[in-house]
């Protein structure tokens, strides 16, 4: 990976100036694609388009192309007609033509699909569009060597041969039935301990895992995690053999949920980076901020109807931000733990009301200790005349809301997961709205009743 200095930048922003292509292409020639695709995002379009179209080597553009972040992707591809995104789809593996194409609009694709040269490699991409992007068959491609288990090694190595000039890389063999069902895995030490054997069906390994085609991708790459694989098959609903997800595909997929969900989990509404217009950050910002300005209101309204009791103890007040921030906090990391959980798939949906009841278990822990500490500082500190009555509201109140946030906190997440909607909602602005405003009335409420008994 190169570093690119400010120095760097002026340099070749110099030569796109005074148009020097040969100096230009100098620069560039021996940079690996993931490097100029970096730098791409220190030059504006007109530049980049430029440097883009000084590269001689047209596999290496495509690659550049599909190593661009997708804004920046998206506006190299506007300046392209159908028949220039044809050729470069062309050269991509069929997992990666198929994520470009899909960021097409309808009728582009089809226009595109139509400049595909490889009528093969077109049938492939019109067949994997119909799956779900966020499935392994959506992620898959159809790039592999397949061989049938009736194969001699010889035999099967002559195949292998045939099939590796088509491929840029080779991950596993995938031993196949005659009706392409998947039987098993050839392992390259097989291949070398057993040169001469009659069928490799003999030899190979039998059950590999696998997925089918409508496995969800969060749990792709769960097993790719779990049974350590660089690259996993994919079968239809009947055992057939009808693609292979590589780890690479699994790794950018999950950095991409990664950054939706913590995008999520900070209250921004769509994707977005810091690269975008002000406008379409400010439209991904501002419903949850309008949403926590609704909530604010509502804080006011219950301390408006709570002005008597704060002018009587005006000791009350001062611990108004404690009660609000300790449920915001405890509630995010009660739906932090069940996001993690779902996440890794380490906590199945199925099971609930068991995390339901460990997560009370914490809560009471957490909420004797928190109370006792504050019940104890502000029987120390406070005056003789209202220390009990703020003391026990407060301690009280602590106590019942680190429940409630811990269960709410548990809860949401859940339920979102039952309702298909990404949980890590439920680690935002959401939980901490909510927890702010049950905080407010179990504290109103519990400063009312120590009034009555104290009579402060």
């Amino acid at each position: 990976m190169k570093d690119f200095t400010e120095t760097d930048i002026e340099n070749l922003e110099r030569l796109i100036d005074e148009q020097n292509a040969p100096e230009a292409r100098k620069v560039i020639d021996d940079m690996h694609a993931a490097d100029i695709a970096e730098l791409f995002q220190q030059l504006n379009l007109r530049q980049a388009e430029w440097v883009f179209n000084l590269i001689d080597d047209k596999e290496k553009k495509a690659d550049v192309l599909m190593e661009l972040d997708e804004d920046d992707r998206k506006k190299l591809l506007e300046g392209m007609d159908p028949e220039q995104i044809g050729h470069f789809i062309d050269l991509l593996d069929t997992d990666d033509a198929v994520d470009l194409i899909q960021e097409l609009d309808e009728e582009d694709r089809k226009e595109v699909i139509q400049h595909i040269d490889d009528m093969e490699q077109a049938g492939d991409i019109v067949d994997l569009l119909q799956y779900d992007e966020d499935t392994a068959g959506g992620l898959m491609g159809t790039e592999m060597i397949v061989v049938n288990e009736n194969l001699s090694m010889p035999d099967c190595l002559k195949e292998m041969r045939r099939q590796a000039e088509d491929l840029d890389d080779i991950y596993y063999v995938y031993v196949v039935d005659n009706d392409n069902r998947l039987k098993g895995v050839l392992p390259l030490k097989k291949m070398i301990t057993h040169p001469s054997v009659s069928k490799i069906k003999h030899v190979m390994e039998d059950l590999p895992v696998s997925v089918l085609t409508n496995t969800p991708i969060d749990e792709v790459a769960i097993d790719f995690e779990k049974y350590d694989l660089v690259a996993m098959p994919v079968v239809d609903s009947i055992g057939r053999l009808v693609g292979q997800i590589t780890v690479d595909d699994v790794m950018d997929e999950v950095r991409e949920q990664s950054e939706r969900d913590y995008q999520l989990a900070s209250g921004i509404s769509s994707d977005i980076d810091a690269g975008d217009s002000v406008l379409d950050q400010t439209k991904a910002r501002i419903p949850w901020l309008l949403i926590g300005i609704i909530g604010g209101i509502v804080n006011s309204l219950i301390l408006g109807g709570f002005e008597a009791q704060i002018a009587a103890v005006t000791a009350l007040a001062i611990f108004i931000p404690l009660i609000g921030g300790t449920g915001g906090n405890v509630g995010v990391q009660a739906s932090a733990i069940v996001v993690q959980g779902l996440a890794n798939g380490r906590l199945d949906i199925k099971n609930s009301l068991s995390q339901i009841g460990r997560e009370f278990l914490v809560a009471l822990m957490n909420a004797v200790v928190i109370s006792s500490v504050v019940l104890l500082y502000i029987l120390l500190t406070q005056p003789e005349n209202v220390k009990y009555t703020v003391a026990f509201a407060v301690a009280a109140s602590l106590f019942a809301v680190v429940i409630f946030a811990t269960v709410f906190g548990t809860l949401v997440p859940l339920t979102l997961e039952r309702l298909k909607i990404n949980p890590a909602l439920a680690t935002g602005p959401f939980i901490q709205i909510t927890n702010d405003v049950v905080g407010l009335l179990i504290y109103v409420g519990m400063s009312s009743w120590m009034l009555s008994i104290f009579g402060s």
